[in-house]
Parts: structure tokens; sequence; C-alpha cells
């Protein structure tokens, strides 16, 4: 299943969150395009995230033969770039966020105060 199948599926149980008992959330991963290579030796890269700037870890995408590269879209999750995606699985998992509304919402605001440096 592909990232932006994946985002639908999520979104589709999103709808039902009011059912789930207090204190269940559910964990977002955000598409963000890598604007810069800060650090290779401590794995950071800067990404632009719906037009928030923040510095994310790139560890467990860039090692060997698996680089990041300028221009990239990853999909991150708490500062943490989890995977590649194509540009096309990052729009439509975009939209997808941000008709969730209020969740996608909470994440900006929650990427916007924090820092990895």
């Amino acid at each position: 299943m592909g990232q932006a199948a994946m985002a639908n599926a999520a979104i589709g149980k999103s709808k039902k969150l009011k059912e789930r008992p207090k204190g269940e959330a559910m964990c977002l991963g955000i598409p963000g395009q890598i604007v810069e290579i800060i650090d290779e030796d401590i794995m950071l890269a800067k990404a632009d995230v719906s037009g928030v700037k923040r510095n994310i870890n790139i560890g467990l995408i860039h090692y060997d033969d698996e680089r990041v590269e300028v221009g990239e879209w990853v999909l991150i999750h708490v500062g943490f770039a989890m995977s590649k995606i194509d540009e096309a699985e990052a729009k439509a998992t975009l939209q997808a966020l941000a008709d969730i509304g209020e969740m996608y919402d909470e994440e900006l605001e929650e990427l916007k105060t924090s820092r990895i440096e």
C-alpha cells in the first residue's frame, strides 16, 4: 500500500476518532520537502512542511547508498524523516491531512514550536 493510500486509510479511521476511548490518539506523519542538508555527520537537514521550516533528523533514510537530497520529499514524524516519498504522494497526503482539519493544525503548531539543533 502506498503512502497516499495509507494516509487515506488513516483519514477514514480518523473520522471515527471521537469513538475511541480517551487517551488514544493517532500519530501523524507529515510530508516535508528537504530544503537544506545542514550537517551530514549528525544527520540534520532542514525541511519545509507547509511553509514551516524545521530541522529534522535524516539518519533513518540517509546512509550508505541511500541518500536524501535537497528537493526530495520525506515523511516526518516527531522530527525524524521516516521514509522518502515522491512528490505526487506528498501532495496527495498534504491534501488529505488538510482535509482532516484540527489534528493536522495541531501537528503543525507542535512542529512550529519544536527544535532540533
